[in-house]
C-alpha cells in the first residue's frame, strides 16, 4: 500500500522540513504539497514575502487573487526543487486552493483519503496560541488521521 502524506506548505523553514521529512521518510510515497490561499490574510499567505500596502493590489480584487496565485505557483516550484534534491521515487503533487487554512488542510486531507498530515509547528506558548490562534492546532485537534509536527 502507497502512503499517501499531505505537506501543508507556505514557504517557511518549518514547512520546507516538513515537506524534507516526508520525502525521507516515505521514499515511495505519494506526497501533495498543498498551499492555502487565505483570503482573509493580506500577505498572500506566502512565509516571507514583502506586504506593501501603498503598492499592493486592493485586497480582495481580481489583481490581488492573481498575484496570490502567481506567488503560490512559484512556491510550489520551490517545493518542487526540494522534491527534486531527492533521487526517491516518491510522486509530488502540488496545489493550491483559497480559504481558512486550518479547515482546507483538514478538508483536503479528508477528501483525498490522506494517510498523514506532516506540517511545522512554531510551538508558541499557550497565551499566544489562544490570543493569535493556530493552523497546526486547528489541523490537529479536526483531523480524523495522524497529524506528525516537525519543529
Amino acid at each position: 500500500m502507497t502512503d499517501r502524506i499531505l505537506v501543508p506548505f507556505d514557504g517557511s523553514p518549518l514547512s520546507r522540513e516538513a515537506l524534507e521529512t516526508a520525502l525521507a521518510e516515505y521514499p515511495d510515497g505519494e506526497i501533495t504539497a498543498l498551499h492555502v490561499i487565505d483570503p482573509f490574510e493580506p500577505g498572500y499567505s506566502v512565509y516571507d514575502v514583502p506586504y506593501d500596502v501603498e503598492s499592493e493590489p486592493v485586497h480582495g480584487s481580481e489583481e490581488w487573487y492573481d498575484r496570490a496565485d502567481d506567488l503560490s505557483e512559484d512556491l510550489l516550484e520551490e517545493a518542487q526543487d526540494a522534491a527534486d534534491e531527492y533521487e526517491q521515487e516518491a510522486d509530488l503533487t502540488l496545489e493550491t486552493t483559497v480559504g481558512e487554512p486550518g479547515r482546507e488542510i483538514v478538508s483536503y486531507a479528508t477528501d483525498n483519503d490522506v494517510d498523514q498530515i506532516i506540517m511545522g509547528s512554531h510551538s508558541r506558548d499557550e497565551d499566544a496560541r489562544i490570543l493569535l490562534g493556530s493552523v497546526t492546532e486547528s489541523v490537529v485537534f479536526r483531523a480524523p488521521m495522524r497529524v506528525s509536527l516537525v519543529r
